[in-house]
């Protein structure tokens, strides 16, 4: 039996996205037993089963989850192929996914990729603002928009810009609590926390010299949401870790004060992360440049 490989991935790429057996018949235009079809024909030549079916959502199987990461590198490098043989390598053109954390998405990014859209009318980008850890492979994004490294030895990654990371708080806090001078001094202080991704949360990692001192805080309040934990620090709830890119201008106006300010903290640099392949496709190659060309 002739098997078209490119549309069974397609497909199934389709279907791990949507999640739904009669969402995909409606992307796809046909009916959902024909989908069902599809899926167990698909099952019964690879002898394994690739999906969970509930009454609800699918969920993919162990084996669904390999062939989904392979699927998605394949149509990829056709993607890429196709662009190689095509005019595209002159005039980008096509699908960008990009994938950016909310708040810096929603208020910096989103704004550059509406000038980019300009800038490049055949190319249209989709932007996904996600709080997650995110997985270029497996979620088939084309780049993420990032503060900090992340730890994939599969990505590339370009730096879009410096970013210090600041200890600060609200003048009338420290007036009322006092100032920390050391970091040993932070158990005594509430503290702001800003849960994020996967990082230790409630430690804090200040360096002198050659000394390392990592300290557990404690706070009132901590959130998910950066400037939800910014707007606190302004409120004189304690002492925030928050990067020079959110705070410089508060630091500028006095709203806010450095704390512990002979002390560095890990640095928050911005970072544009692609899947490395030997041949970047024209239109990410076009995003990350200009990215670094507006962020200078």
């Amino acid at each position: 039996m002739k098997i078209e490989i490119a549309p069974e991935l397609a497909f199934f790429a389709l279907l791990a996205k949507l999640g739904s057996l009669s969402a995909v018949a409606r992307e796809l235009g046909i009916t959902p037993p024909a989908v069902t079809k599809r899926l167990m024909l698909m099952e019964q030549r690879l002898g394994v089963r690739l999906v969970n079916r509930t009454t609800r959502r699918l969920s993919l199987t162990t084996e669904g989850e390999t062939y989904l990461a392979h699927a998605t590198q394949i149509l990829g490098s056709i993607r890429d192929m196709e662009e190689s043989v095509s005019s595209s390598r002159a005039t980008p053109k096509g699908l960008l996914r990009v994938n950016a954390t909310p708040g810096f998405g929603r208020t910096h990014i989103a704004p550059l990729v509406s000038r980019f859209a300009h800038t490049y009318p055949d190319i249209e980008v989709q932007l996904q603002l996600t709080d997650r850890p995110i997985g270029l492979v497996e979620d088939a994004y084309d780049l993420a928009v990032r503060f900090g490294e992340l730890p994939d030895t599969r990505l590339g990654a370009r730096k879009l810009m410096s970013n210090r990371r600041y200890l600060c708080a609200s003048p009338a806090y420290l007036k009322k609590a006092g100032q920390p001078l050391t970091p040993a001094d932070l158990h005594q202080h509430r503290c702001i926390l800003h849960r994020q991704n996967d990082d230790v949360y409630g430690t804090w990692r200040l360096q002198k010299g050659r000394k390392v001192e990592l300290v557990k805080v404690r706070g009132a309040v901590s959130s998910n949401d950066g400037d939800v934990v910014l707007n606190w620090a302004l409120d004189g709830h304690g002492i925030l870790q928050r990067s020079e890119w959110d705070v410089e201008k508060y630091l500028q106006s006095g709203r806010l004060q450095q704390v512990l300010p002979g002390y560095t903290l890990p640095s928050a640099d911005l970072y544009a992360y692609y899947l490395s392949r030997r041949q970047q496709p024209a239109r990410v190659r076009a995003f990350i440049d200009f990215l670094v060309a507006t962020l200078k």
